[in-house]
Order: C-alpha cells, then sequence, then structure tokens
C-alpha cells in the first residue's frame, strides 16, 4: 500500500483505494532487445508515435545528432596562437554540447528500435566521412590535437 491508501498489484494496475473508486494505470511495454517498427518512443513520451511520418522525422533526428557528434569531435574551430581564456571557454562550450548530443544518441539507442540503430551508425559513418575526407582532415596522430579529443570507448 502507498501514501495515498492505493493497492497496487504485480501486473501494474490499482486496486481499488480506501476511498472506493478505481484508477487504472496504463502500463507501457518497454523492449529490452532490437526490434522493428515504427511503434517506438524516442527520446519523449509518445514520439513519433506509431505515425509512420513521424517516425521517419525521428529517425532523421537522430542521424542528425549523430553526424553533429563526429563533426565536433574530430573539426578544428579554433586557429592556432588564439587567446588562451577565449579558447578555453569556447572549446568548453564545444565539449558540453558534443557530450550532450552523444547522451541524447545514446538514450534514442535505449529505444532498442532497429531502425534508430542504424540511423545512429549510418549518421557517425557519414559524420566521420565528412569531417576526416570531405574536410581533407586526417584523423589525428598521436602528438597532434584538435579542439576537442575525440569519444573514445
Amino acid at each position: 500500500m502507498d501514501m495515498d491508501g492505493h493497492m497496487h498489484g504485480m501486473d501494474g494496475m490499482a486496486s481499488a483505494p480506501a476511498n472506493g473508486t478505481m484508477k487504472h494505470h496504463k502500463m507501457m511495454m518497454m523492449h529490452m532487445t532490437f526490434f522493428w517498427g515504427k511503434d517506438a518512443e524516442i527520446l519523449f513520451q509518445n514520439w513519433p508515435g506509431g505515425k509512420s511520418g513521424m517516425y521517419i522525422l525521428a529517425l532523421v533526428f537522430v542521424f542528425l545528432m549523430a553526424v553533429f557528434v563526429e563533426l565536433l569531435s574530430h573539426t578544428r574551430f579554433l586557429k592556432p596562437g588564439s587567446n588562451h581564456i577565449l579558447a578555453g571557454l569556447i572549446k568548453t562550450l564545444l565539449h558540453v554540447f558534443r557530450v550532450g548530443l552523444a547522451y541524447l544518441v545514446m538514450l534514442a539507442l535505449m529505444s532498442f528500435n532497429g531502425g534508430v540503430f542504424l540511423a545512429a551508425v549510418l549518421g557517425h559513418a557519414l559524420g566521420f566521412f565528412i569531417s576526416t575526407v570531405a574536410f581533407n582532415n586526417k584523423p589525428p596522430l598521436q602528438d597532434e590535437t584538435f579542439d576537442l579529443p575525440p569519444n573514445s570507448c
């Protein structure tokens, strides 16, 4: 029994409280293995809501977040010899933005939706490709440093 006088059963449905009224709690099924389909909640409650167009929008959103994580990880934003305090502040803000995006991608992956997984992996791949090939940046060597160190596992 909780503090409001409700008794809860193992099935997630509220039993009759002390005042005799009945409340039902909708129990959401959470996938713990990969599944395919548009019926997933990604990042926000009831989003994309089982609609095909919104599901595709959610995949594009995850894809773009993954691209930006890679671009922030492998692109130079500051010129050598910049003001150290200003450069440190800019690096810190970029780091916070990159980590926030990376956590959002991770939380989207926790939906266990196969489409979200593919969108994130392809987004990371495209972001890496753009940052290393299209912008002609080479991957950092041991003695080189970028503005932000790459995320490492």
